[in-house]
């Protein structure tokens, strides 16, 4: 039986390595503090330089009023600050940081440099700490205003935490994804962002928030975002939202802001998916960046290691406001044509659901794109146009790869189409609708992986090069796998800064929309480690096929509805898509007779 160890004190440099690990997650932990500090000192001018994705070194750079040179050893001492001075200041915090342990906690765990200069001192002092222990006593230096924050080898003495790391390119994002945060919420200040000398992101510091957002998604993504403004004094929401057909799988993309502070609250998600209700299919999140300002004594910023979260004083407040603006909106922004109701179904901040009155509300949108897995994210380019009836020849390059028919499949006799959405066909034993998308969606799947079992992906060449530009987060991770995607049969090069011109696609596809390809693949990408690997590879083709596939509303001439009724009975599981939804619906000829009276 083991003895009992006695009580005691634990020594600082434990004690500052166990708030590190509160404070100090990965990289990306140490930019938000960083930068959340510059901020404080009302800086006007920020920069970022990552080398090794923050392994090597993270240097951030302001021009704020700077730190004075008897203050320095403070500075990175634990619990020293001059944002809270007594209890009462935590309920109206008005600064991003406020606990005096971020310099302290990313001192303990690297190689610190904090250079300062005040505008009233004519030079600049600098102080060095290598795990958590100042080195020398605090030196003059020539340095502007400002102050310069430099940390090397971030981990060096906690090496479980530094095998914790994620890839260097996740890394990188996280980076770039906090960065592109605080440049959203802090227009009015210029970001530079660079990794390993190239820059990623510079805005200009003009106050606007829609100049950020083309600096990170281009002028066509933004062409297609909503302003959002809506008042209930004391609480204002205001903001960016994105048309209905700027979507993704994820709800990174939905970003908050809570007096000026990058917040994570499930409930004000749930609040913006009501206000897009009937507007997005199930399982989709739209492009949003919302700010929501609101007296600091109202919101509880000190609940969360990393002030990640807030605890508000009146959550169905705030959640009816969210609602509200986003709603408001997407009805005064939306082509389509609302119609009256009594009633709209609700969730309240904690997600019951509930009912209250509603002025009005769109029609259903079962024929939309998005219904259809239309959905395209955050890019360059407009909407993804469906494949022309003409292109229903279908790409004859998996013809030769196709499978036999089952004996399982009926032969089929084509009648006609129904609600430009259904195709109708007789069999020996009765009628069959089948449903063009989604029997579309099985076709490319079949003939793009058996291709892929051949390692022969036929590729078919662009007439015109179709340039993409991607948020930087992305582009940095579809860099890692351009040579992925040429064994794929995609042509896919660099094309200047975040942004890439596809030059070829395989050829099952070549009638679709490269871009929108493009973007499901750098979806996976952002999702997974190991894109591509070979239990998630039939999903990935999967999620191509459907944005591809012909759409719901689409007519089709004959010849297309023919040929894609063959090439349907030829695949090897022809009655569902590669999601498991049906492709067909068999009615007998014994329930049609039942129906007609023609038997009991």
């Amino acid at each position: 039986m083991a003895q009992r160890k006695p009580i005691r004190p634990l020594p600082p440099t434990l004690i500052s390595q166990i708030a590190a690990g509160e404070v100090v997650e990965r990289p990306a932990s140490v930019v938000k503090e960083l930068i959340e500090n510059a901020l404080d000192a009302q800086a006007k001018r920020i920069e970022v330089r990552i080398r090794d994705a923050g392994r090597t070194l993270i240097e951030v750079r302001d021009d704020g009023y700077g730190i004075p040179a008897d203050e320095l050893a403070l500075a990175v001492s634990r619990h020293t600050t001059s944002k809270v001075g007594k209890p009462e200041d935590l309920f109206r915090i008005h600064t991003l940081g406020f606990r005096g342990e971020a310099l302290a906690a990313i001192a303990s765990v690297s190689h610190l440099t904090l250079i300062s200069r005040p505008p009233e001192a004519s030079t600049g002092a600098v102080i060095r700490v290598e795990g958590g222990r100042i080195l020398g006593p605090v030196r003059p230096v020539a340095a502007p205003q400002g102050t310069t924050v430099r940390v090397e080898h971030l981990f060096f003495n906690v090496p479980a935490r530094r095998k914790f790391l994620k890839t260097p390119a996740t890394e990188r994002r996280a980076i770039d994804e906090t960065v592109l945060r605080y440049a959203l919420a802090y227009p009015q200040v210029r970001f530079r962002l660079e990794h390993d000398g190239r820059l990623v992101l510079h805005t200009d510091g003009s106050g606007q928030v829609e100049n950020v957002l083309v600096a990170i998604h281009g002028p066509r993504v933004v062409q297609r975002m909503f302003p959002v403004l809506y008042e209930d004094e004391p609480l204002r929401v205001h903001g960016w939202i994105g048309a209905p057909e700027l979507n993704r799988s994820h709800s990174r993309d939905m970003l908050f802001f809570v007096n000026g502070r990058p917040v994570q609250d499930p409930a004000l998600v749930r609040a913006v998916l009501q206000g897009y209700h009937t507007f997005l299919m199930k399982g989709r999140y739209p492009l949003v960046v919302l700010f929501l300002e609101l007296p600091p004594e109202t919101v509880d910023v000190n609940v969360h290691p990393t002030k990640a979260e807030v605890r508000f004083r009146h959550p169905d407040r705030v959640f009816r406001a969210v609602q509200h603006a986003v709603r408001k909106a997407l009805l005064a922004h939306s082509p389509l044509t609302p119609t009256p109701i009594t009633e709209w179904d609700l969730l309240d901040a904690s997600g019951r659901p509930r009912s209250l009155p509603w002025e009005e509300q769109p029609p259903s949108q079962e024929a939309s794109p998005t219904e259809a897995g239309v959905s395209p994210e955050a890019s360059q380019e407009t909407e993804s146009e469906p494949p022309s009836p003409s292109s229903l020849a279908f790409a004859r390059a998996g013809d030769e790869t196709s499978s036999p028919p089952l004996v399982e499949s009926p032969l089929l006799r084509l009648i006609g189409q129904v609600a430009a959405t259904y195709l109708v066909a007789e069999g020996p034993d009765g009628l069959y609708l089948i449903d063009q998308h989604a029997a579309h969606e099985r076709v490319l799947f079949e003939q793009l992986m058996a291709q892929r079992r051949t390692g022969q992906v036929s590729r078919q060449p662009l007439l015109q090069p179709v340039v993409v530009r991607l948020p930087p987060p992305q582009a940095r991770v579809l860099e890692g796998y351009l040579e992925t995607l040429e064994r794929w049969g995609f042509e896919v090069e660099p094309f200047g800064p975040n942004t890439f011109q596809v030059r070829a696609l395989p050829a099952v596809l070549a009638h679709g929309d490269a871009a929108a390809a493009l973007r499901v693949l750098v979806e996976d990408f952002e999702e997974n480690e190991e894109p591509l690997a070979r239990d998630r590879e039939a999903r990935l083709i999967a999620r191509i096929c459907k944005r591809l596939a012909v759409k719901g509303g689409q007519t089709l001439p004959r010849e297309a509805q023919e040929r894609l009724l063959q090439d349907l009975l030829r695949c090897e599981n022809p009655r569902t898509c590669p999601h498991g939804r049906p492709t067909m619906i068999h009615i007998p000829v014994d329930l049609l007779e039942r129906k007609f009276g023609r038997r009991g």
